[in-house]
């Protein structure tokens, strides 16, 4: 949000002065989300900004009030916009693209643990483009002749369940699926990952700042700078239907080294992160 805040005052629109910022917090309860739309649109904003869940619940309040998403689900196979050039409608946003990064993430792991049985991938099924994540996955595992144990988790309530079934599994590494809800459940699941000795990878660098071994993904920093500037553009006349959809550029590379020296593991940096 500091990001965010930052990019829209050197547009010239300052928090507090020139324009206000009404947030609306979900807290991890997707049935809220249709309400605190309905009551943002009530309210007449120039424009909404929002991850793709939040969104989805706006686009259906509304097809006049501009909208910026930001998330890392393809949106036009999730149906969020027609194309990424000119997405029409109301909608644009931008992407720290996942899925397709899954392969260089499972190969990490599967540098790091050659020896292991398996690698598990843990999804959240509910979340924007989970099918093309596992699919994606699936098919890096083939190509470097690796077993992927595929693990749904809905909730916290089965984290322990499905990191048990991990080790019955006997698999070397956890791959965390791009979900909304695990980010918010990162320190749970870096903690779970470390009483299992499991090395993990995930797809933003707050899960290694958490505790995860490593992160490797597009700057979700970097995205929501890039929805700042957009909500700069459109507060100043531009309209949705002709902006494309952004793609945050910036990859980051991070390794928990205190998470590395408890696992016993030689990384290759010997630095707190690598972009």
């Amino acid at each position: 949000m500091a990001v965010f805040e930052q990019d829209l005052k050197e547009a010239g629109f300052v928090a507090g002065r020139t324009i206000a910022i009404d947030y609306r917090w979900g807290n991890d309860q997707s049935d809220r989300l249709p309400g605190l739309a309905a009551d943002l649109i009530r309210r007449q904003p120039a424009v909404i900004i929002g991850n793709i869940l939040a969104v989805r619940a706006v686009m259906a309040a509304t097809t006049t009030i501009p909208i910026v998403f930001v998330g890392s689900a393809d949106p036009v196979r999730t149906g969020l916009v027609a194309s990424l050039n000119q997405p029409g409608g109301n909608v644009t946003g931008a992407v720290f693209t996942s899925s397709d990064l899954a392969a260089k993430r499972l190969g990490l792991l599967h540098d790091l643990v050659p020896q292991s049985v398996a690698i598990a991938a843990m999804f959240h099924p509910d979340a924007p483009g989970a099918d093309l994540y596992m699919e994606e996955v699936e098919k890096a595992g083939q190509t470097i002749g690796r077993q992927v144990l595929i693990v749904k988790v809905i909730d916290e309530r089965e984290f322990h369940a499905a990191f048990a079934t991990m080790a019955q599994q006997s698999a070397g590494g956890l791959l965390i699926g791009s979900s909304p809800y695990f980010l918010s459940r990162r320190r749970q699941l870096a903690a779970l990952a470390a009483r299992y000795a499991l090395p993990s990878c995930a797809p933003l660098r707050s899960y290694a700042e958490a505790g995860v071994l490593m992160s490797y993904g597009s700057s979700q920093a970097d995205a929501y700078r890039r929805a700042g500037i957009y909500a700069g553009r459109i507060l100043k006349g531009a309209t949705p239907a002709n902006m494309p959809v952004e793609l945050a550029s910036k990859i980051d590379f991070v390794i928990n080294m205190a998470t590395a020296k408890a696992l016993e593991l030689n990384t290759p940096v010997n630095s707190a992160y690598a972009r």
